[in-house]
């Protein structure tokens, strides 16, 4: 029997130890949109066994929480929330399982069996397929149980999962990351790249598709080696519409009937190869917003940062990029404050954003995190300085945002309709190629239909359309 063979039994024991009681959960996910994968899975798994989701706490019998380590601040966030449940726990008897990246830092889950030993169960990242049964036993031996392991989990296929949307959907084509940016802690929490079987990934999406599901984004911390290390290794890649790269996948999800877009995140620069930019020219399907991280724009500080590239070769990447692939736009991450950056460094980054003009910037204050290199580095930068430079960048982003806006009024864009705005229900929501919010005020039936639209106002982080 497989291990999701018998995970499954483990779903009908939890769900006949809660026959009549018509149990609650709440999840709350933080970080990256692999988390918000995982979180999926962890809901769909839950469902089976009979729980159903609410999104007040004090209602829950379960809290769930799937942690990040990517930031300080979701470590605050985490032991602030344990901190508001204790009463909960002390009044219901609720169970309490935190998973996900964070589990994988020793100091971290010493300080929560420490400093809240009424936590419950306690798994990683490359356990969570085996959260059935580590509930089960939470639940029958009433025994606190901590289930993480070191090594690289496998990937399993056929979790249950449930979906946040009926429109969107993401799809996570492989694990880990071999880069070990020095900032970065991601490498030591979700182990070394795996990558899926292509056919497994092709029959999600045709699945999803059968459903009725509109855009699709892939999923890994660097997708553009997708099967790479599996083929300088030598491991098995089951042969499956020609897929053994990227760009070859990109190419096979394209003629899936259905899917109207397709997204993926996050590539990384150096290995952004000729033949995944020509996919992404070639395919129709192929959203041409691509995310490109840029980090930083210093040769001197990406190469402490172990990123593998320096400005000239990021700008020269962007310059290929935008010649070869027509309406091409990028958005990226930067972090600011990266233990030794001057102020001079810090002005070739503003140089790059400045020159690209991206149409999403993401950024981030540096985090120390514990176990990386970054973290060992003695000429950390203090606080009021990060957020000066933080302040000037984001400055920049929103003059430039603006300017960018500009050029939609009076286009017409073709929008994924996702929704009622949750800001006026009056207003239908969505986003066009290039991931810009666009409200508008339609019928409710255009949700989930691809439509288009008369650009006829910006508002820094939404545009206003018109039905034509």
């Amino acid at each position: 029997m497989n291990e999701i063979e018998i995970q499954k039994q483990y779903i009908e024991k939890v769900k006949a130890f809660n026959q009549g009681k018509l149990p609650k959960y709440t999840i709350l996910t933080m970080g990256c949109q692999l988390n918000e994968n995982d979180s999926e899975k962890l809901s769909g798994m839950l469902e089976q066994m009979g729980y159903e989701r609410t999104e007040k706490q004090e209602e829950a019998d379960l809290a769930l929480f799937n942690t990040c380590c990517v930031r300080e601040n979701a470590e605050d966030k985490l032991f602030g929330k344990l901190g508001e449940l204790k009463r909960l726990k002390e009044q219901k008897g609720m169970i309490i399982a935190i998973g996900g990246c964070m589990m994988q830092e020793k100091h971290i889950t010493n300080k929560i069996k420490q400093s809240y030993p009424f936590v419950d169960l306690l798994f990683g990242t490359h356990t969570l397929h085996k959260f059935p049964e580590d509930l089960y036993k939470t639940l029958d031996e009433k025994k606190k149980l901590e289930d993480i392991i070191d090594i690289e989990g496998k990937i399993y296929e056929g979790l249950p999962i449930k979906r946040n949307s009926k429109i969107q959907a993401s799809v996570t084509i492989m694990n880990g990351c071999n880069n070990f940016c020095s900032y970065c802690i991601v490498p030591y929490v979700r182990g070394r790249e795996r990558s899926r079987q292509p056919r497994d990934i092709i029959q999600e999406v045709k699945e999803l598709a059968e459903k009725g599901y509109q855009e699709i984004t892939l999923l890994g911390q660097n997708v553009n080696s997708y099967l790479r290390v599996e083929k300088e290794k030598g491991l098995p890649i089951e042969e499956y519409e020609g897929v053994d790269s990227f760009a070859s996948l990109l190419k096979a999800i394209n003629k899936i009937d259905g899917i109207q877009r397709i997204r993926f995140v996050s590539p990384h620069p150096k290995d952004f190869t000729d033949d995944v930019i020509e996919a992404i020219r070639s395919c129709e399907k192929v959203c041409k917003l691509i995310h490109l991280p840029l980090q930083s724009g210093n040769s001197k500080v990406l190469e402490e940062m172990n990123r593998k590239y320096t400005k000239e070769q990021y700008l020269s990447l962007v310059e290929k990029m935008k010649k070869a692939i027509p309406n091409l736009t990028l958005s990226t991450d930067i972090i600011v404050g990266f233990p030794g950056e001057t102020d001079q460094e810090f002005e070739d980054t503003l140089d790059v954003v400045k020159k690209v003009k991206f149409e999403q910037v993401y950024m981030f204050l540096y985090s120390r995190r514990v176990g990386t290199p970054g973290d060992k580095k003695e000429n950390q930068i203090p606080e009021e300085q990060k957020h000066k430079r933080f302040d000037q960048l984001k400055d920049l982003v929103e003059s430039q945002t603006e300017e960018n806006n500009q050029k939609y009024i009076g286009t017409i864009q073709k929008v994924l309709v996702e929704g009622e705005s949750k800001n006026n229900k009056a207003f239908l929501t969505g986003r066009t190629d290039s991931n810009k919010v666009v409200i508008f005020e339609g019928d409710k039936k255009r949700i989930g239909q691809v439509i288009d639209l008369k650009i006829i106002s910006q508002h820094i982080w939404y545009l206003k359309g018109e039905e034509i």
